[in-house]
């Protein structure tokens, strides 16, 4: 195997890493599939994947001034976040939830579903904070080359991750009854409003 293959593949494994555990995005992500299709539920994920490849990249390429800029305003970033979390639990909330999943064929918009989680993920300095831990815990040093042929692996790992998540929710969603679905929907902006409220005691 290659040097570059082998940082593609030490990247994919960190973007997998960093993407799987469930958090308010793997919520949307599942939420969304549900509702609007696997592509804009993974479209959701892939917002989150663009913004994994800049964090991993920056802490590849031990852009200091850059780490330095970001922990120093995390708490302005976590705040952010967390405002962002609560306005969508709530909206979530207050939405009327559609009767069978996947059938809510309007509102569908792959941009807005984009940006969402990219800004989501971009406001979440733990981001940030988890890949520096895991190049320093595996000893991971680069170069400008090596840096950004990681950082393609994160984002790479991070939206294949997103690619099966959304095509497994979507494979599942026609065993999922009315009333089911609609608790998911409401359980989705109470684990959403709880995650905010979180970032905010934790500021």
């Amino acid at each position: 195997m290659t040097d570059m293959m082998w940082l593609l593949l030490k990247g994919g494994i960190i973007g997998v890493t960093i993407a799987a555990p469930v958090g308010p995005i793997g919520i949307l992500c599942i939420k969304r599939t549900l509702e609007q299709g696997k592509w804009i539920g993974f479209v959701s994920g892939l917002g989150a994947a663009t913004a994994d490849g800049v964090y991993g990249i920056i802490a590849g390429l031990g852009l200091t001034v850059i780490i330095h800029f970001l922990t120093g305003i995390s708490i302005w970033l976590q705040l952010i976040g967390g405002v962002f979390l609560l306005y969508l639990g709530i909206q979530m909330l207050r939405a009327k939830p559609s009767h069978e999943a996947a059938k809510a064929s309007r509102g569908k918009n792959p941009l807005k579903a984009y940006l969402s989680t990219l800004f989501l993920t971009i406001t979440n300095p733990m981001t940030i904070l988890s890949f520096l831990a895991i190049f320093a815990g595996l000893g991971i040093t680069t170069t400008e080359y090596s840096g950004v042929i990681l950082a393609m692996g994160v984002f790479f790992g991070s939206a294949i991750w997103w690619l099966l998540l959304s095509t497994g929710i979507a494979s599942l969603s026609r065993f999922i009854g009315k009333k089911l679905f609609q608790g998911i929907h409401y359980a989705s902006g109470i684990v959403l409003i709880t995650f905010a409220l979180v970032a905010f005691f934790t500021l």
